[in-house]
């Protein structure tokens, strides 16, 4: 269940980077509250996955699903650029995500 918790705090970490993003420099009054609404869940979530996951996978994975998250949304949705050399860099921290679950006990 831990590891269901941190996926959803990695999503909720893309939402709050998003609506950042959204809000102008916390200009604009709804995406400020969703940046700051999704960051305490985020964290909390992630705290809850702290409790059976070491603190190293535990925060390396949800960092790298922000990440890696927030590349494909600012792709998808905002329309950045696509290069050779930002795609490998999304795909080496897929890589590290997957041999950092693998690697855990729990």
């Amino acid at each position: 269940m831990a590891w269901v918790i941190l996926f959803i705090a990695g999503l909720l970490e893309v939402v709050w980077a998003y609506s950042m993003k959204l809000s102008d420099g916390f200009t604009r009054l709804t995406p400020t509250l969703v940046t700051f609404g999704a960051m305490f869940f985020s964290f909390g979530l992630l705290a809850m996955a702290m409790k059976s996951l070491p603190l190293g996978t535990a925060y390396t994975v949800w960092t790298g699903i922000g990440a890696v998250g927030a590349f494909v949304v600012g792709i998808i949705v905002l329309g950045e650029a696509v290069t050779f050399t930002r795609v490998l860099a999304a795909v080496l921290i897929v890589s590290g995500l997957v041999l950092m679950k693998v690697s855990s006990p729990v």
